[in-house]
């Protein structure tokens, strides 16, 4: 179910992409990657898109559980992509605005050359915002490869970050500006505090049991470990609130729908969904 307006950019690049990911695709086809620097780009890459009510009509005038079900039954349709489609995937939708040759990485905050992806200690990788260890999903198709949760991030912050929970406090993090961390938990710069609460919502309302994937699920606590749970949901709805999307969450949910995935995180487009759920 397609939303009536998009962008004008991400209509661009959806053409672009139009052999690539067939907006048909099933969930075991592997799209191939959109082009790295898409040429297509309006002068105003942000131009509002406004209408999501029929993607979002099953869930209107609903709360608690039955909105959170209804959301996940909207949502779990999807294409999905390949561990290493996610590459050239994160290279689109992570573009810097100010540079189409650049990436914007999460906590460091810095753009980098796209070309830098890898493994080295100054090149950037795929950051699991909700940590693949948590539910032991590693990198299979879905869970670990959605890329509603993947980031770009700095080699040696990601090691930092490693698979702890989202918490408050600890000591500044060298190559991100703002983040803070200590033996257990990962506090993200204040510029992206809502990105990763509502990239975490997002994994525990599309991921319920279904797809041979555990059910992931919020709670409000830290070391977590390998169980299917990530915190705090208390910190995570306070970062909603406080760092509502940005016009580059929201063009970043727009690309994944239109090019890659067909489904949105829901709580972009309505953040005050968070408190009607949790």
């Amino acid at each position: 179910m397609k939303i009536s307006r998009v962008t004008p950019w991400a209509a661009g690049l959806a053409a672009v992409a139009l052999f690539a990911v067939p907006a048909a695709a099933s969930a075991g086809q592997q799209p191939a990657a959109a082009p790295e620097n898409p040429t297509a780009a309006a002068a105003d890459p942000y131009s509002a898109y406004t209408d999501y009510a029929d993607y979002y009509a099953g869930a209107q005038g609903k709360t608690g559980p039955a909105l959170k079900s209804a959301l996940h039954d909207i949502i779990k349709t999807q294409s999905k992509v390949s561990y290493d489609g996610v590459w050239n995937a994160l290279k689109v939708t992570d573009q810097d605005p100010a540079n189409a040759n650049n990436v914007i990485l999460l906590y460091s905050g810095r753009s980098q050359s796209k070309a830098t992806n890898g493994g080295g200690s100054n090149d950037w990788n795929r950051e699991h915002v909700w940590a693949k260890s948590h539910g032991d999903f590693g990198t299979a198709t879905g869970p670990g490869t959605d890329l509603h949760h993947l980031r770009p991030e700095d080699v040696t912050v990601n090691s930092t970050r490693g698979n702890k929970d989202f918490d408050k406090g600890g000591s500044p993090v060298g190559e991100a500006p703002g983040s803070l961390t200590d033996g257990d938990s990962f506090e993200p710069r204040d510029a992206v505090k809502g990105d990763v609460a509502r990239m975490l919502l997002y994994m525990a309302v599309r991921y319920d049991g279904g797809d041979g994937f555990a059910n992931l699920e919020l709670n409000d606590q830290v070391n977590n470990g390998s169980a299917p749970a990530h915190g705090r949901i208390s910190l995570l709805k306070q970062w909603n609130q406080m760092d509502p999307p940005d016009a580059f969450e929201q063009r970043r949910n727009q690309v994944i729908f239109d090019v890659y995935q067909h489904n949105r995180n829901p709580f972009i487009d309505h953040p005050e969904w968070v408190n009607s759920i949790w």
